[in-house]
């Protein structure tokens, strides 16, 4: 990466450049239960609540050991509702845990347990994939978004994949506000996905987003 705009790219990417399915313990990979585990960080990212409690709810889901469509089909829904609850996710405990459920039930049915089968289905096509995301109850198109942004780190087909939030961010530090050229600025869609996450914190703190642009050229 070479440009005017490296540092403020070296800048967002340092202090900001943690992907939420990093924060969540997820070591994501194209596998089954680790892209599963996205899906459902995406959806309890979807709610409006704060991303730090979907992160942490997500986490005492993972510890409680629903990594798979099948433990989370397996677990009774008072199991899921207490995961959700030690992480700080009361406000919709009961519906999300009814969504989970069913969401494992959908994914297992239709594809097998295998999020790369979706892909597949999809033709690899993003707008495609984001579609069918949108079929699981909890998800809708915020989720896809996070979900395909995330998701490129390990599914290069989609790069690049950015949203209205990331493009939001990228013009308040004076980054070019479009997937392709915000893809050229970097050397993998890995750095594209970390630096998504880190758009998407800047466009809602206006702090965050001062500290990077005084870095502009």
């Amino acid at each position: 990466m070479t440009s005017r705009h490296e540092p403020v790219v070296r800048a967002l990417l340092d202090r900001f450049g943690r992907t939420s399915a990093e924060q969540a313990g997820i070591r994501l990979a194209d596998k089954p239960a680790p892209l599963y585990q996205l899906l459902v960080l995406a959806m309890l990212l979807s709610a409006r609540i704060s991303a730090d409690i979907a992160v942490a709810a997500a986490r005492e889901l993972f510890a409680a050991g629903y990594r798979t469509p099948q433990r989370m089909r397996q677990a009774s829904w008072q199991d899921r509702v207490d995961a959700l609850g030690r992480g700080g996710y009361r406000r919709y405990d009961e519906r999300t845990s009814t969504m989970l459920g069913e969401a494992a039930v959908l994914l297992l049915d239709r594809w097998q347990g295998d999020l790369r089968k979706l892909r597949d289905d999809a033709a690899e096509n993003p707008k495609q994939i984001r579609k069918l995301l949108t079929e699981f109850k909890g998800v809708g198109p915020v989720g896809a978004d996070i979900f395909l942004r995330e998701v490129q780190a390990v599914w290069p087909q989609v790069a690049p994949y950015v949203d209205g939030r990331v493009l939001q961010g990228a013009e308040k530090v004076g980054l070019p506000p479009s997937a392709r050229d915000l893809g050229a600025l970097l050397d993998s869609p890995h750095d594209l996905a970390r630096l998504s996450s880190a758009l998407v914190r800047v466009s809602r703190d206006s702090r965050a987003a001062e500290e990077v642009a005084v870095h502009r050229a």
